[in-house]
């Protein structure tokens, strides 16, 4: 008994450092109501790759809304109960009920538009940045100016104390390609876009109400690993 017990340990080590390695670039395809959009997951963020992937196969996002939608911002879903959401329905509050420690790997990761980010609770209480355990969204944003940029600079001195610099490198891809660099280093940014950008774009225009909630709903059909 002894010994099968010790067998088990080993495999389950074995297991465990199989999951801190894993190399491969995971990619997942959502389909949508208005397109595809296919996500590459950063191995730089493990914690939320592998729980971005567990909910992933087990089905946790199919039929799911993006239920706030901000034009030249971003596109948010992961509230599993918007399934069966009806017109005017207030939307986003579930989640469940765990989080994720921050991976927050800035300047390597940041905001760039097709961004793929872990939503979560405010700083006054959530000061640790934990990100929600299924609400993500995709960076659409739009391209700055340098005199934005410097107001964009400006709410990050505020925000991480002067923590947060955006790099001349940074503020060229905000330049040339778009983004919000407002929000850096202060949400974990764990994928991007990697097909169906023109898709987010499409979704990201879409009328909305006053909450942010499209007027036709927009839906995940199925989300599935595709490598």
């Amino acid at each position: 008994m002894q010994k099968a017990i010790l067998l088990f340990a080993i495999m389950v080590c074995q297991l465990t450092a199989f999951a801190q390695t894993d190399s491969t670039r995971h990619e997942v395809l959502l389909e949508t109501t208005m397109g595809n959009v296919k996500l590459a997951l950063y191995n730089e963020t493990p914690k939320h790759r592998d729980n971005f992937l567990k909910l992933v196969k087990e089905g946790f996002y199919d039929g799911v809304l993006f239920h706030r939608v901000i034009s030249n911002f971003m596109i948010q879903a992961g509230d599993s109960t918007t399934r069966h959401a009806k017109p005017g329905e207030t939307l986003g509050m579930y989640s469940p009920d765990y989080t994720i420690p921050a991976e927050i790997d800035f300047p390597r990761l940041y905001h760039k538009r097709g961004a793929l980010a872990a939503a979560r609770e405010g700083d006054d209480v959530n000061p640790e940045r934990a990100s929600s355990a299924s609400q993500f969204y995709i960076v659409y944003g739009s391209r700055m100016t340098d005199f934005q940029l410097d107001k964009a600079q400006e709410r990050l001195n505020a925000k991480t104390q002067g923590k947060v610099v955006l790099t001349p490198e940074l503020r060229k891809v905000y330049f040339e390609k778009g983004g919000t660099p407002h929000l850096d280093g202060q949400y974990t940014v764990f994928g991007e876009v990697v097909e169906g950008l023109d898709v987010v774009a499409k979704i990201q225009a879409v009328e909305t109400d006053s909450r942010a909630r499209p007027l036709v709903d927009v839906r995940i059909v199925k989300a599935s690993l595709i490598h």
